[in-house]
């Protein structure tokens, strides 16, 4: 699947941003299912494609256990094929953001423990792990890029298992990309410099708290904040703080257009969707990284304290661009 960025045609290779080796600059996202590439990392995508950059999605599954959670896209034809109709909602959020290209895995969604799509054979979450990571490996050769963004480990925070898997199968594929004698079959090796976890910190979860209680409407991270508070307290809930962190406040729109492509998954008028992007730009208008690994020689290792704002600090061939 091949889509046109969302800011016009592709920028000609000869002008695309390079690196310190000439080499165009790529970012491969790693997702879950259909929608997580909207909810995390969008306007960073959207940023870049902006820029001229290369963005390639991997959706690892095709979303087929999710609920419907807007009242208005439930119907029975919909319900009868829903793995269809999400693929065609990741085409049209895809476009909005400004990804390059989707490269499917090809699994099933593994649904969550305990239920019968998660007991199924042909599911992401069962699937032998050389086999996902052999694929992931092809595509990160394919690809070439530079930074390979993906989920940290998420069990203590978010257990799907989707989601445990994807930063599994991420982590070796990083690994092995760039070891010629791992997945001969999948291509020339290639190492990507920089590997990145998408963040959520508690300081952006309570921005986003009290930018709902400033339009006078009730906040849908109010419970969280008590959960995440009470845990906090209790010592068994530790989460690492970004490193990185990107401003996207010019493409805040774009994030929310990729949102609303997912009908089957957003409800326009909930109460998630109800702050305006001019206030979101306000009160946070970045999205957060943690560098996991990194290879880039002499470059200033970010810290919460002194964070980094491209994605491709370091790697870039000048120091114009995202940072």
């Amino acid at each position: 699947m091949t889509t046109p960025t969302a800011n016009g045609p592709r920028t000609d290779e000869r002008v695309r941003p390079l690196d310190t080796e000439g080499h165009p600059l790529v970012l491969v996202s790693v997702h879950a299912h259909p929608d997580d590439e909207a909810s995390k990392g969008a306007g960073t995508v959207a940023r870049y494609a902006a820029e001229g950059v290369r963005s390639a999605l991997v959706c690892c599954t095709g979303g087929e256990e999710g609920e419907i959670l807007n009242p208005a896209a439930d119907t029975p034809e919909v319900r009868a094929d829903l793995g269809a109709v999400r693929m065609a909602e990741l085409r049209a959020s895809v476009e909005a953001i400004g990804y390059a290209e989707v490269h499917l895995l090809g699994y099933r969604d593994s649904g969550m423990p305990g239920t019968a799509a998660n007991a199924r054979a042909d599911n992401f979450a069962n699937a032998p792990l050389d086999e996902a990571v052999g694929k992931l490996v092809e595509i990160i050769r394919r690809e070439q890029p530079q930074v390979l963004v993906t989920y940290g480990d998420e069990q203590a925070f978010y257990q799907h298992p989707d989601h445990i898997r994807v930063h599994e199968v991420s982590v070796a594929a990083f690994d092995a990309a760039g070891d010629p004698g791992r997945f001969p079959q999948a291509g020339p090796s290639w190492q990507p410099k920089k590997l990145y976890y998408s963040g959520f910190s508690f300081q952006r979860i309570h921005a986003l708290h009290d930018a709902y209680e400033r339009i006078g409407e009730e906040s849908p991270y109010a419970e969280r904040i008590a959960q995440i508070d009470a845990r906090r307290n209790a010592g068994d809930l530790a989460i690492t703080p970004p490193t990185t962190l990107v401003d996207i406040g010019d493409f805040l729109d774009a994030r929310r257009r990729a949102l609303e492509a997912h009908r089957t998954q957003i409800d326009p008028e909930s109460h998630w969707m109800r702050v305006p992007d001019d206030l979101l730009r306000e009160t946070f208008p970045w999205e957060e990284y943690v560098l996991a690994r990194s290879s880039v020689a002499g470059h200033p290792t970010p810290t919460a304290d002194e964070p980094e704002h491209d994605l491709f600090a370091g790697v870039r061939a000048n120091a114009g661009g995202a940072g």
